[in-house]
């Protein structure tokens, strides 16, 4: 227990044999409850959890027979921690790269009913430029700057971190089986959190990195998939949130936004185009694509805005 509120754990863990066994060892006293749940680990993550942990009814192993990627082992945990109504339920993956130190910065908030998600922040870690590889670093800020508008939560960042804790009411509201199952898991769970209205904090966290760890992250991959992602969720919320739920002009503005944005492209195409073939550019040309670029700053900043003083109660 941590301030009288039931504390379980998630582990969500695929082929960490090395790393898992010192993850459950660290776990802190106050957590009621370790979920480990195994994705179709083909190597020996099952024996050495249940070697670590042979006689903690604390301990609960849940096993997938296929794999299903890092959200869906999520999902499960969660899932295993709303049928047995646990207050808070935190997530700590398998690979070691998570502090148990910072469990309870985590955790408290949503004990103490001051939010419904806490997510943890690597990127404004004192020497995060250093402990962090660099390409992850610029990929996971790349995502993280996509995911404030997509999501509304404007004051988060580290969008990719996985080190959360989200509260039982929050569980309940939220339709577990349309998370998104792999990557982009926390990307979609924040949009689903905002759409329902849910108080998110950004935790600052200690990276961890160069442990043992594998990652199976590759951002060739990863980051056209979630910017996808993060697309059909931004217009959901829009709609959902701003149309059906309660209507706002700012979805105006991000359409006259995103027509300008197009007209832009076609006149500076237009622009370039004639430079080409005669070697100057048309006046009249070039004001019309300043005009269209113009216009699409000031109606997407202003859409920006209108949505950031309509989610600033969410923090």
């Amino acid at each position: 227990m941590y301030q009288t509120k039931s504390i379980c754990v998630v582990v969500p863990a695929y082929n960490e044999e090395t790393q898992i066994g010192n993850v459950l060892k660290t776990m802190p006293d106050y957590v009621d409850k370790i979920v480990v749940v195994d994705d179709a680990s083909t190597d020996k993550t099952v024996l050495v959890v249940k070697r670590t942990l042979p006689e903690d009814d604390r301990f609960e192993l849940v096993q997938h027979d296929t794999n299903m990627g890092v959200g869906g082992a999520i999902v499960s945990g969660y899932k295993w921690a709303l049928e047995n109504r646990c207050d808070v339920t935190a997530v700590m993956a398998g690979d070691g790269q998570m502090d148990p130190a910072d469990l309870e910065s985590i955790v408290a908030p949503v004990a103490r009913g001051e939010t419904d998600y806490t997510k943890g922040n690597r990127l404004f870690y004192g020497d995060a430029w250093r402990m962090i590889p660099h390409y992850r670093y610029l990929g996971n800020s790349f995502l993280s700057l996509f995911t404030k508008a997509a999501s509304g939560y404007w004051h988060i960042a580290d969008s990719q971190s996985g080190y959360t804790a989200i509260a039982l009411v929050a569980l309940r509201r939220i339709d577990l089986d349309a998370v998104y199952k792999d990557y982009g898991m926390p990307n979609d769970l924040l949009i689903k959190l905002n759409i329902n209205d849910f108080r998110v904090r950004d935790i600052h966290i200690k990276p961890v990195y160069h442990i043992g760890e594998k990652s199976g992250i590759r951002l060739s991959r990863v980051i056209p998939k979630i910017s996808w992602l993060l697309i059909k969720g931004f217009c959901k919320r829009m709609v959902f949130k701003y149309v059906i739920k309660d209507f706002h002009p700012l979805v105006f503005f991000y359409i006259l936004g995103g027509f300008f944005g197009f007209i832009t492209i076609i006149m500076f195409l237009r622009v370039f185009y004639y430079w080409i073939l005669i070697g100057h550019i048309p006046p009249i040309n070039a004001l019309a694509a300043m005009f269209s670029f113009m216009s699409a700053s000031i109606f997407t900043l202003f859409a920006m805005w209108f949505d950031m003083e309509a989610n600033k109660d969410l923090k």
